[in-house]
């Protein structure tokens, strides 16, 4: 097998975790990005997911009624949470 050098940056705190992490599962650093390099050419792409920090339908919702009210001038609203917890009766 011909090997060639990989040099990468990354950041301190990350790199010194991630070799916790490895030293725990008996990997150094080589191994694990070789792991990680050996999966994508298997997965043909990343090997796990990577997207977005969406919400789901309901917190979408919940965000959007939230928009909503904050830009309604004719919503109900509350100084304290006295007052809240008297509209709400608890």
């Amino acid at each position: 097998m011909d090997s060639t050098n990989l040099n990468i940056r990354t950041d301190k705190e990350v790199k010194l975790q991630a070799e916790k992490i490895f030293d725990a599962l008996g990997l150094n650093m080589t191994t694990a990005i070789n792991i990680f390099l050996r999966q994508a050419i298997r997965e043909n792409g990343i090997p796990f997911e990577v997207k977005l920090n969406v919400p789901n339908e309901i917190t979408a919702t919940a965000i959007a009624e939230g928009r909503a009210l904050a830009y309604d001038k004719d919503a109900t609203g509350y100084s304290t949470i006295s007052d809240l917890r008297a509209a709400l009766e608890v």
